[in-house]
Formats: structure tokens, C-alpha cells, sequence
């Protein structure tokens, strides 16, 4: 089953959620930090460094001199990473997504492609959990290349958990796409209910059925319950708002670990997830 954690918006616990599942599980999981802009899980799992290897897209190099300038290329690419003007097409290369369409519509084969770094994945055993994470270079603009090659990572028939960036943006989508649930996360407040909305319309759009936690409770009130009771959507988990679990946080610990009460939280979090997986 490849459960994903994702959030409407930033700073509701995604991650904590994410890492406390993987460890609950008590069985070999893959755990893929899919928030390649700012990953952290690996500041709640420590363990053994198993890997690491850089990731590059193809972009597109063009051969002036077979070029003439006809602009198929530039008509071809939705994101506009390559234009037709005069004889020689321009290149943007920070908004090329390597799908090789222009090399094939050229007519006089005047496209090749080039390798372009745009990250790195790290691979780290911590126990029963393989940690795969994303790690985006310094000015590369686009997230989901990376994401898709995290993803791509995935090995044998072990539960898989993908801690997704926040919001509904592309590089959640690239995210959620081929997830058999989504666990979504957030918080009893009129922002938090709002982005948690949001996230809910980008998984229905893609067909992952969902559940929801709501972390922090006793800061807000009851809206995100009476949102979600009327319309059948599953409250899978809620999460006090407690100091302690800010302090085991805050010095990179798990709450399954350091606050044993929780582990039983958790445990049934997975019992849920088994249910939806089984329906």
C-alpha cells in the first residue's frame, strides 16, 4: 500500500505524522520525503547512509546549423522552455520538464539533449524504515522531476509512506498521483480547514480517496469535524495540542518513542488505513 501525508497548507505536522506512521508500522517501510524543496525527515530518523546518487532531465541543445528556424519546437512545448524567434530557437532550460517532444517534432533533427542537474536522492536505514529523500539544487524551479525519480525508487512490495510538500501546488499533485490513500493533515482553525479543502478537491481530482488528521486540538474549535461528519469524511486521527510533543519535536525525537501513549494512537491509524485499503 503506498500511503501519502499531504497538507493544504505548511506547519501542521505533515511530517510528524509521516515519520511516527513509518515507525509505528513495525515492519520494513519505504518512507520517500517527497518535499524536495526543504526536506526533514531525516532529522527524525537517523541510521546508516545507503546511497546517494544525482538526478539529471534532459534538455534541449539546438544545431544552428540544421536549424531552420520553422518553430515547430517552440509550438510543441506548452511550458514555453523553448521559442522560435529568427533563425535560432531560444532555450529556457529551468522551465523545460525532459519530455523530448521538440526533439521529435523537429523536422530536420536539429534538437538534441543534454543531461541538466537538477538534484540528488539520499538513501538512509534507520531500522525497519528506508528513507529515500529528494534534495533539489539551489535555483532549479521545478519540484515534480525530482519527485517522479524519489517515487521511482520505490522497491518490492513493502508499505510505502510519501511525506508530500504542502499545499495543492504541482508538486503535490506529482506526489498523490498513484497513492492508494491520502492522509491529510491539518488543523482545527479557520486556515486550516480552508487549505484542507483545497487538498481535498486536488485528491478527488485524482481519484485518491482520503482521510483526515487534525493536529493541535484545543487551539480551535470543532469546524473541521462538522465539515467533514455531514459529508462521510473520515476522521482517522486526532493530536492533542501538547507541550511535549512540541519538546520531542523540537530535539528531533519520535512521539511513538518518547511518548509512549501515542504509539497506541498511532497503531490505530494503521488499522484504519488497512480498512480503507481493504474497501
Amino acid at each position: 500500500m503506498m500511503v501519502a501525508v499531504a497538507s493544504g497548507k505548511g506547519g501542521v505536522g505533515k511530517t510528524t505524522v509521516a515519520v511516527n506512521l513509518a515507525r509505528t508500522a513495525a515492519m520494513p517501510v519505504q518512507l520517500l520525503d517527497c518535499d524536495v524543496e526543504e526536506p526533514n525527515a531525516h532529522l527524525f530518523l537517523p541510521g546508516t547512509p545507503a546511497g546517494e546518487e544525482t538526478v539529471y532531465v534532459r534538455v534541449p541543445v539546438v544545431d544552428a546549423s540544421r536549424c531552420d528556424g520553422c518553430g515547430e519546437c517552440g509550438r510543441f512545448c506548452e511550458y514555453h522552455a523553448i521559442v522560435a524567434l529568427g533563425n535560432t530557437p531560444l532555450i529556457f532550460p529551468e522551465m523545460c520538464h525532459g519530455c523530448g517532444g521538440c526533439a521529435r517534432v523537429c523536422p530536420r533533427q536539429a534538437i538534441q539533449e543534454t543531461d541538466r542537474r537538477i538534484g540528488i536522492i539520499r538513501k538512509t536505514q534507520a531500522g525497519d524504515i528506508l528513507l529515500v529523500q529528494g534534495c533539489l539544487d539551489v535555483g532549479v524551479a521545478m519540484a515534480p522531476p525530482l519527485i517522479r525519480a524519489v517515487k521511482a525508487r520505490i522497491t518490492g512490495d513493502r508499505p510505502v509512506v510519501l511525506d508530500a510538500p504542502p499545499g495543492t501546488a504541482c508538486p503535490v499533485v506529482a506526489t498523490l498521483r498513484g497513492a492508494d490513500y491520502a492522509v491529510l493533515v491539518t488543523e482545527p482553525t479557520p486556515f486550516g480547514l480552508h487549505d484542507l479543502t483545497l487538498v481535498m478537491d486536488t485528491a478527488r481530482e485524482l481519484g485518491v480517496p482520503f482521510g483526515v488528521v487534525v493536529n493541535r486540538m484545543g487551539i480551535g474549535d470543532d469546524r473541521v469535524q462538522a465539515f467533514c461528519r455531514p459529508r462521510g469524511i473520515p476522521i482517522l486521527l486526532e493530536l492533542p495540542e501538547d507541550r511535549r510533543i512540541a519538546d520531542v519535536c523540537s530535539t528531533g525525537g519520535l512521539l511513538v518513542e518518547a511518548l509512549p501513549e501515542y504509539r497506541e494512537r498511532f497503531q490505530s491509524l494503521i488499522i484504519a488505513l488497512r480498512l480503507a485499503s481493504a474497501h
